[in-house]
């Protein structure tokens, strides 16, 4: 969607909570308090600047934002709808001082929060784990700070280094489809095992190198790849294709990544990649998304517990 057509299609606060109404609730209000005992599909709209309603079975009023991504926020829809078409219509992201200007925001601690709660709806609760055919492996990225060294240590010594491990779901013919990546603490066969647990469907045929931290995946097909003298990316193309690209954002947008928020970041990564062709629906997808999540708060994810 194009910046024209957006300001064509929401125009005003209006047009905006129709389209999350219909997006919340597209058969109707349900109340989430009465909605388990069959009493919360019935109630009706209050005259209230966003769409709000009150139940008839027990008085609640319920706002259209109330319990989503955008819970007790004083910003204007508009102003979130405008956030979600800025994240979703850049391919490469956009920080929080970028997006602090964009919208006109008065503080810069208003768009961290609101960009850090979009990150968190960028990850769909009820995704599918990857299938059929997977390729695995671990990567370093080196980390910012005063104290680390700007290269990081040498070998596969941690220092100045964040690690992560990474999975692709490749197509027959061998390109890449959807992935996952997150953060780990060591590249110890029990914190391997669990990352490509999580990441692959039982019975998914998973490709690994050599490194004898893959040797007890037990309920996938592991089909361990020697890399010898040759150079990993050339045997494991698809996975080494997502992390340089990720080296490449992570350098390009944020000039650098931090060890704090790792994950939301690597989550927006893991987003657009698997919407790469599919970007106009991206927009429907994280408002969809963000309006099913949980609130979470300020101080939720200043001490990372969103």
């Amino acid at each position: 969607m194009s910046r024209a057509a957006f300001e064509a299609r929401f125009p005003d606060e209006a047009a905006c909570g129709r389209h999350l109404l219909e997006r919340r609730w597209p058969d109707g209000f349900v109340c989430p308090r009465t909605a388990n005992s069959g009493q919360g599909t019935k109630g009706w709209r209050l005259g209230a600047a966003r769409p709000t309603f009150q139940c008839a079975g027990c008085d609640k009023q319920t706002s259209v934002t109330a319990g989503t991504v955008m819970h007790r926020s004083h910003l204007p829809l508009r102003t979130w709808f405008l956030a979600v078409h800025i994240v979703t219509s850049h391919s490469n992201g956009i920080s929080a001082l970028q997006l602090q200007a964009q919208l006109g925001l008065g503080s810069y601690e208003t768009a961290w929060f609101l960009l850090q709660r979009l990150r968190r709806a960028m990850v769909d609760p009820e995704r599918q784990a990857l299938q059929d055919l997977v390729e695995v492996d671990e990567a370093e990225i080196p980390c910012r700070s005063k104290t680390d060294p700007l290269a990081g240590g040498r070998g596969r010594s941690h220092v100045g280094k964040m690690l992560l491990a990474g999975a692709v779901e490749l197509a027959p013919e061998g390109q890449p489809r959807r992935i996952r990546l997150a953060p780990i603490a060591a590249f110890s066969a029990a914190t391997l095992t669990a990352s490509v647990t999580r990441a692959a469907a039982p019975g998914a045929t998973v490709i690994t190198d050599g490194w004898r931290g893959y040797a007890g995946l037990d309920g996938h097909d592991h089909r361990p790849k020697t890399v010898g003298t040759m150079a990993a990316h050339v045997l494991m193309k698809g996975v080494h294709r997502v992390f340089a690209n990720l080296k490449r954002w992570a350098l390009g947008t944020f000039h650098g990544l931090r060890r704090a928020h790792l994950q939301r970041y690597l989550d927006e990564f893991v987003f657009r990649w698997n919407r790469r062709r599919h970007t106009k629906a991206a927009f429907n997808t994280l408002l969809g998304i963000g309006a099913r999540l949980q609130p979470a708060t300020y101080r939720d994810f200043v001490d990372q517990r969103a």
